[in-house]
């Protein structure tokens, strides 16, 4: 079957997995922070490029329109390009394109890519290219080419599929007449139309049938999975799934696990863990090399994706995470109360934990027991 990025994404689990990776991360906040001399760290909402990463990289497009397109690129073709707008040294727009790379006799790098119809021939230095898996300089490794045969043969099922029900004769019913007896055309052509006429359809279920002349009835019913249809179906979507490295269930395929439960918890934290945590810090470090200037390394900038975001549907997990991180003294009830966009109170700007919470070496010695040593 013929690949392409279209027919990939006609498959419903590659469509998925596609969009999920790529709405996640473009919903979650990638903030701009400066380290301070005595090591707080603070958004730099003054830095040029915290506009341009968390507000809008370019006229166009809001940071989730930008980053959900770049993520869908990086899944599918290993890479995300876009071309880097400056005045002066400053970043002031990013805009997805889709280039070529090219190593030249010097050692750099010169991207060839077009839009709104005129060919640009760019260096690295105003390109943001992010590479997919593989670590190559020229960039990453396709998923398209290289999962090729999976999605050949996911598209191959669903074809045969649609092409066993739309084509595929199969009687629900048959009629038999004895050994010795052959219906001649003349009874056989007005006995179809009869059948057509009176027993086809739903609005006809259940209606009696009269029949003479020896012919007996035979219900014939028809189940995909014996040409084991199914079974591939269901294949596919795991093979998709596994490719992009997305747990089935969520995708929706929860056909060999149980659709609720720790279980399902614990899969979905691994994702965070295993599948989110790669892709973000790949373009993490991506930003920070190509558009951090040495003086901005220097003065402490940092570009991070906030992954507090994945909490912000869940008040249960927020609540939690907010009391373990006042409880410890880790944050202050302002600090929680700005999260949740509500306005500051009075002293909650200290930081607070339990009274228990003391060195060892300031602990009270214990009572003596009466009668003890």
């Amino acid at each position: 079957m013929p690949v392409s990025e279209s027919s990939v994404l006609a498959l419903s689990a590659a469509w998925a997995c596609v969009n999920l990776l790529a709405g996640t991360i473009a919903s979650l906040p990638l903030m701009v922070y400066r380290t301070s001399a005595d090591g707080r760290r603070e958004p730099a909402r003054d830095h040029p490029l915290y506009r341009v990463l968390h507000d809008s990289p370019n006229y166009d497009q809001t940071a989730m329109d930008f980053w959900e397109g770049g993520v869908a690129a990086l899944e599918l073709r290993g890479n995300m390009h876009a071309r880097v707008e400056r005045s002066g040294d400053r970043v002031i727009a990013l805009h997805p394109v889709s280039a070529t790379v090219r190593r030249e006799a010097n050692g750099g790098l010169r991207y060839r890519f077009t839009e709104e119809g005129k060919t640009y021939d760019e260096p690295q230095e105003r390109m943001l290219h992010v590479r997919g898996f593989g670590g190559s300089p020229l960039g990453g490794l396709s998923t398209l080419a290289y999962g090729r045969q999976i999605f050949g043969l996911s598209s191959a099922v669903n074809t045969a599929a649609a092409t066993t029900f739309a084509q595929g004769v199969r009687p629900s019913l048959i009629l038999t007449a004895p050994a010795d007896k052959t219906l001649g055309e003349a009874v056989r052509v007005p006995l179809e139309k009869a059948l057509q006429e009176k027993h086809a359809g739903a609005m006809n279920a259940g209606r009696p049938m009269l029949l003479e002349g020896g012919l007996t009835p035979h219900q014939v019913s028809f189940s995909p999975e014996d040409a084991q249809m199914l079974q591939s179906r269901a294949f596919s979507v795991e093979e998709v799934a596994r490719l992009f490295g997305v747990p089935p269930h969520m995708i929706g395929h929860t056909e060999k696990s149980t659709s609720w439960g720790t279980g399902l918890e614990q899969q979905t934290l691994a994702f965070q863990k295993f599948t989110l945590r790669k892709r973000l810090k790949r373009i993490e470090q991506a930003l920070e090399k190509q558009l951090l200037s040495a003086a901005d390394r220097a003065a402490g900038v940092r570009i991070e994706f906030n992954l507090e975001g994945l909490l912000r549907g869940d008040s249960a997990g927020r609540a939690t995470f907010y009391k373990d991180m006042t409880a410890m003294g880790a944050m202050t009830i302002n600090e929680v109360r700005a999260l949740e966009n509500l306005p500051p109170v009075p002293g909650g700007d200290v930081p607070r934990m339990q009274a228990q919470n003391i060195p060892i070496n300031m602990a009270s010695p214990p009572a003596l027991v009466a009668g003890g040593e």
